[in-house]
C-alpha cells in the first residue's frame, strides 16, 4: 500500500499543471510507443471475430476494442466454457505494470510477491458483466473492492475452468478510464498479465 501511496505522490507532482487534455494525449503516446517498443501486431475487431475470438501469440497480436481503447491478447483460452449467465467465483493471478512513455514500470509481480491468487464474484448477463473483489490485494492496495472494467472484456470470450489447467490466460493494455481508482486519478495506462480461474 505503501508503494501505491507514494506512486500516486509522484504522480500527482508529475502531472500538476496539466490539463486532463494533455494528460490523456500523453496516456496515449504512451500505449502507442509501448505498441511499437513491444512489436505488437494490433488487429481490429471484426479481424478478432472471423478468427473465432483468438489472437496470434506467435505474431504477438493484440484485438483493439476501439470504443473502449482496450487492447487484448489471449495466450490460453482456457479448458472451461465460455462463462454462462449467473454469478461466478473466479481466481484471479495477476501482473500489474504501469505503461511510461518510454516503456513500463512494474507496480506489482505476483510471480515475487503475492502468494494467493485474488478473489472475485463476477455477475454475467449476456455481454453485461459486473463483478467486485472479495479478498486478495488488489482490493487490498487500492482500497476498493471494484474490479477495474478491464479486467472484465476477457469473460466474453475465454473458457475459464476450475481446474488448474483449465486456467485462462490473458494480457491486457487496459486505459485510465477502464483502469482502477488510481490510475483513474492519475491518468495512465497499465500492462495486466492475467490468469483466470473459477472458484470451488
Amino acid at each position: 500500500m505503501a508503494c501505491v501511496m507514494v506512486g500516486g505522490l509522484c504522480l500527482q507532482a508529475c502531472h500538476n499543471g496539466k490539463t486532463y487534455a494533455e494528460q490523456k494525449e500523453e496516456e496515449r503516446k504512451a500505449i502507442e510507443r509501448f505498441i511499437d517498443l513491444q512489436g505488437i501486431k494490433v488487429i481490429t475487431e471484426s479481424e478478432f471475430l472471423a478468427k473465432d475470438t483468438t489472437t496470434d501469440v506467435s505474431k504477438n497480436e493484440y484485438v483493439l476494442f476501439s470504443e473502449s481503447g482496450i487492447y487484448m491478447q489471449i495466450i490460453e483460452r482456457g479448458g472451461g466454457e465460455i462463462m454462462p449467465n449467473g454469478r461466478h467465483e473466479v481466481l484471479v493471478r495477476y501482473d500489474e505494470s504501469r505503461i511510461y512513455i518510454n516503456g513500463t514500470d512494474s507496480l506489482t509481480s505476483y510471480n515475487s510477491v503475492r502468494p494467493t491468487p485474488d478473489e472475485m464474484t463476477v455477475q454475467k448477463s449476456g455481454t453485461s458483466i459486473q463483478a467486485s473483489f472479495t479478498n486478495g490485494w488488489m482490493q487490498s492496495d487500492y482500497n476498493s473492492s471494484v474490479v477495474p472494467s478491464g479486467w472484465l472484456v476477457p469473460f466474453n470470450y475465454v473458457k475459464t475452468g476450475r481446474k488448474k489447467s483449465d486456467r485462462s490466460h490473458v494480457k491486457l493494455i487496459v486505459p485510465h478510464s477502464e483502469g482502477h481508482i488510481t490510475a483513474k486519478n492519475y491518468v495512465y495506462p497499465c500492462l495486466y498479465d492475467l490468469t483466470f480461474q473459477l472458484g470451488r
